[in-house]
C-alpha cells in the first residue's frame, strides 16, 4: 500500500554531501515554485480543500505550509550565516496550518510568496562557499543542523509536500 504520509519516503542524509549533491538540491529548491504551481493549476476550491490523506492537511493548507516553512528556513540560514551557532525558534506547524491564512486564503498568495522567496533563497545558496555550508544552527529539539544538510532537508521537504498533492490528484483522477 502506498504510504500517504511519506509518499517519497523520509529524508536520508548522505554520508558525504558533495558539491554535485548540493547543486542538485539547489536546483530542486529553485524549481519547486513552478512545479507546485503546475500541480495545483486548475484545481477547484473543493479540490483545494481536500485532505491529501485521512487526518491530513488539505491541498490549500499544504501550499500555505510550504510558504510558512520555507520562510522559517531562509531565516534560519541567515541566522546561521551571521551568528555563531544560533538557537532557532521552532514553531507549531500543526497549529499554524489551522490559522485563517492557511485555511481560507487563496493559494495564489503563497504561490507568489514561494516564487519570490525561492528566487531570493537560491541567490543566497548559490553565493555560499563550502565554509558557509559548514555553518550550523541549533534546533532546541533536533540539535545542531549544518546548512549543507538543511539544504537537502528542505529540497526533500518541498518534494515531499509536492508529492502529497500530485499523488492525491492521481488517486482522485484529477489529472
Amino acid at each position: 500500500m502506498e504510504n500517504l504520509q511519506y509518499p517519497i519516503g523520509t529524508f536520508v542524509k548522505p554520508d558525504q554531501i558533495t558539491e554535485e549533491q548540493l547543486a542538485a538540491w539547489i536546483q530542486e529548491i529553485e524549481t519547486l515554485p513552478s512545479r507546485l504551481r503546475e500541480a495545483v493549476e486548475g484545481l477547484s476550491n473543493e479540490q483545494l480543500d481536500t485532505p491529501y490523506r485521512p487526518g491530513g492537511w488539505s491541498v490549500r493548507q499544504v501550499v500555505h505550509h510550504l510558504g510558512d516553512s520555507h520562510i522559517n528556513c531562509v531565516i534560519r540560514f541567515k541566522l546561521a550565516l551571521t551568528e555563531e551557532l544560533p538557537t532557532i525558534k521552532p514553531y507549531e506547524e500543526q497549529e499554524w496550518a489551522l490559522l485563517g491564512d492557511c485555511v481560507h486564503t487563496p493559494i495564489e498568495v503563497s504561490l507568489e510568496l514561494l516564487t519570490a522567496l525561492h528566487e531570493k533563497w537560491v541567490i543566497l545558496l548559490k553565493s555560499m562557499s563550502a565554509a558557509n555550508f559548514d555553518r550550523a544552527f541549533l534546533h532546541p529539539v533536533n540539535g545542531e543542523t549544518k546548512l549543507d544538510k538543511a539544504t537537502g532537508l528542505y529540497a526533500w521537504h518541498g518534494n515531499h509536500h509536492l508529492a502529497h498533492i500530485t499523488s492525491l490528484a492521481e488517486r482522485m483522477g484529477w489529472n
